[in-house]
């Protein structure tokens, strides 16, 4: 069996130092702190104090702790952020618009399209209606159910990828507003899509 070693005349020093700042638990032995250091001073001290146990934070009963990992905060829907958006348009007007009051003037159903598919259909659907003088159309994506294949997909992606390409030129050029439509024209499933008046 190894013998023991003894403290080295640093680690005796550390330790009285540490002795004498300690505090008893009971405030009536608060005097003996003294004695404390005394006999460290005195007597090898069994072992150094753990360095993590000087590093744990200070906590109080009832208080919350804190969380182990970041909270990742839930992304938003597309519905949140066009709502978040600012507003390009009369409000009276959008806000008819929002309720389904309006009626659109021309729709486009991109249900079951892939994203290569829908973005000419899309592109060709919205200038043409901008050239025909129209303000309020409708497109219809759909919630998307996502795929779940051996790749799987983002669920919905058509309804998280068209107001991207309405908000990017050239689209942008002749879109006003977009806004998730009112549940009876199709509420997660579409969009509303304002159109600039034509020039001239």
């Amino acid at each position: 069996m190894p013998r023991r070693r003894g403290l080295s005349p640093e680690d005796r020093d550390l330790w009285s130092r540490v002795a004498r700042t300690a505090e008893p638990l009971d405030p009536k032995r608060k005097g003996q702190a003294a004695d404390l250091a005394a006999f460290t001073d005195s007597r090898p001290a069994p072992s150094a104090p753990a360095p993590a146990a000087a590093a744990l934070p200070h906590f109080r009963i009832g208080q919350a702790a804190a969380p182990a990992h970041p909270v990742i905060a839930r992304p938003s829907s597309m519905a949140e952020r066009l709502a978040q958006g600012s507003l390009r348009m009369d409000a009276r007007t959008h806000r008819k618009m929002s309720q389904g009051k309006l009626r659109p003037e021309a729709r486009l159903d991109l249900h079951g399209l892939t994203l290569a598919a829908a973005q000419p259909e899309l592109l060709h659907f919205v200038l043409s209606c901008h050239a025909n003088g129209l303000r309020l159309v409708l497109v219809i994506t759909g919630k998307g159910r996502g795929d779940h294949g051996p790749l799987p997909t983002r669920p919905g992606a058509l309804r998280h990828q068209v107001p991207y390409w309405l908000h990017s030129p050239p689209l942008s050029a002749v879109v006003q507003q977009v806004t998730a439509a009112h549940y009876r024209h199709g509420g997660d499933g579409a969009y509303y899509v304002y159109l600039r008046r034509p020039a001239g």
